[in-house]
């Protein structure tokens, strides 16, 4: 029997709400519980893919294809599970389907109603999540906060699931803010108290509150929210802030979290705390190198828009016991002029994805530079075809050269659609999406890195490099060393005369993990490790 999480917010949104859930996850599985996860997002968009990064950070692509809140990264991240389009629901999926059905006569003639035709549709996706995933627990977080109009629907969905099942087999978790009062510095308890009030107002009674708060929550503190919240102090869990986000799931573990949730649903642990967690964390705490990672890309003014490639940075760099420090470089101010200046203190260079034409000239000045420097570069998506471009036109004269994508009339279209990728006219979801396999080409870089001849990668692009033009630039002395052979498409180029560079048309940062770095990323630390001991 499936046991159901669900994490609300409370007081005010970005306190943690995915971190805590994810931490949560952590938690159970390392008692060696199957845990799946979901996200409920309550905008009105079917999915992120078709907003600007600038509204909602990076787009998180699943294995299976969907494109998701950046949550769902973290949640991969912590509980090391792939997800599905299951975890990834928002308002704009769930009145899609509803609106669908009615125009279908499902409803047999009924009136179509927010109760029960909208809640219904959103306990299918909690029950399907549970169904298809086999998993010992579901951990559902909805997002914004309590008395938002928007997350109505879904916090009526999770009530009703509560009746429909057993009590042992539904627990709330209510993350909230207990703010400190300027001058005073005292912590106040009643905003939390107006929370736990909105929640029942909706039927919904928290089991478990996760607080943020500036100062330490006291004893006192937690004996008046147990007062006022009806919950046992031992229920009540301080979420400290950490110097790195993976210490959380202990945070919690310490003040027995995953003790008291098995202890709610009846559970036994099928294996004591698997301390595997604990030992990464304390490694990645022993990093005494430093080195530093220029990451050139488009949406410089929100580090959530590559929170992923951040991620994957981090990791890597801490697995090889070094700290990172990223410098975040925007191409639109870079040109072939000031690129020498801009990148001349780059122990590595990470050129992630993105679209249309803004600073497109930047990132081709910075891919010249890395390869003619032989400075370690990772270039992904974008940044693969932005290497393309910057060796036809610099290595081989092709003036012109381009991406259709920016000069649909370029001489030399070196990055072009392939004729089942041409969108009709709708533009969301008709990406090359989810994981495509790739054969690695023996005695290369990329074989070297990945020690395997078949890998599965994430996309999320449209554009490809236009096989017209693989003769010209493996002249210049690229190798293609990963292809799709069911598309005939590139999906990884190297040069050989350079230490290392390399580029992917396809997302690493999706499917690495502090616990499994992946062998691109692990491969770039490792090249700018050894640049900056020659310097």
């Amino acid at each position: 029997m499936t046991k159901f999480i669900f994490v609300t917010g409370g007081v005010v949104s970005g306190i943690g709400k995915g971190i805590s859930g994810a931490s949560i996850g952590r938690l159970l599985k390392d008692r060696g519980l199957k845990v799946f996860m979901q996200k409920f997002d309550p905008y009105i968009n079917v999915d992120p893919g078709t907003m600007s990064p600038y509204q909602h950070g990076e787009v998180f692509v699943t294995k299976d294809g969907a494109e998701t809140d950046l949550d769902l990264g973290h949640y991969e991240r912590f509980i090391d599970e792939e997800l599905t389009k299951v975890a990834s629901i928002t308002t704009g999926k769930v009145y899609s389907k509803v609106i669908e059905k009615e125009r279908r006569g499902d409803y047999n003639g009924s009136t179509v109603q927010v109760i029960p035709h909208i809640t219904d549709e959103i306990k299918q996706s909690v029950y399907k999540a549970a169904k298809q995933s086999g998993a010992d627990v579901v951990i559902t977080e909805i997002g914004g906060t309590v008395g938002d109009i928007e997350s109505l629907p879904f916090l009526e969905a999770i009530r009703q699931i509560h009746s429909e099942n057993k009590t042992e087999d539904v627990l709330f978790v209510h993350t909230v803010l207990i703010p400190t009062i300027p001058g005073s510095d005292e912590l106040k308890t009643k905003p939390t108290q107006h929370s736990f009030k909105a929640l029942m107002s909706y039927g919904i009674k928290a089991d478990i509150f996760i607080t943020r708060a500036d100062g330490e929550i006291t004893d006192a503190i937690k004996e008046k929210i147990s007062l006022f919240c009806d919950v046992p102090k031992e229920a009540i869990i301080e979420s400290k802030t950490v110097d790195l986000i993976y210490e959380v799931p202990l945070v919690f573990h310490k003040q027995g979290l995953d003790d008291y949730i098995l202890e709610r649903f009846n559970l036994k642990a099928k294996s004591d705390s698997d301390k595997s967690w604990y030992k990464m964390v304390e490694e990645f705490k022993k990093a005494d190198k430093k080195i530093n990672i220029g990451l050139v890309g488009k949406y410089i003014e929100l580090h959530d828009a590559y929170i992923s490639v951040n991620q994957a940075l981090y990791d890597a760099g801490y697995t090889n016991r070094a700290k990172v420090k990223i410098h975040w470089l925007d191409s639109e101010q870079i040109n072939d002029e000031n690129v020498s200046e801009v990148l001349k203190d780059m122990d590595g260079i990470i050129m992630p994805g993105g679209f249309g034409s803004r600073g497109v000239e930047g990132m081709i000045a910075t891919s010249k530079y890395a390869r003619e420097n032989n400075v370690p570069f990772l270039g992904i998506c974008y940044g693969m075809q932005m290497v393309a471009i910057d060796i036809c036109r610099n290595k081989l004269g092709l003036k012109g050269a381009n991406s259709t994508e920016i000069d649909p009339d370029t001489p030399y279209p070196i990055v072009d659609l392939l004729d089942n990728q041409r969108p009709n006219t709708n533009i969301g979801g008709t990406l090359r999406l989810g994981n495509y396999e790739c054969t690695v080409e023996k005695d290369t870089l990329a074989y070297r890195l990945y020690k395997e001849d078949k890998v599965l990668e994430r996309h999320r692009h449209r554009y490809e490099f236009n096989n017209n033009f693989r003769g010209q630039i493996r002249s210049a002395g690229v190798v293609f060393s990963g292809i799709n052979e069911d598309l005939d498409v590139v999906e990884i180029m190297e040069l050989k005369d350079n230490d290392f560079f390399i580029a992917c048309q396809f997302h690493p940062e999706f499917k690495s993990r502090p616990n499994k770095i992946h062998p691109l990323f692990d491969g770039l630390i490792k090249a700018s490790l050894k640049k900056n001991n020659k310097q």
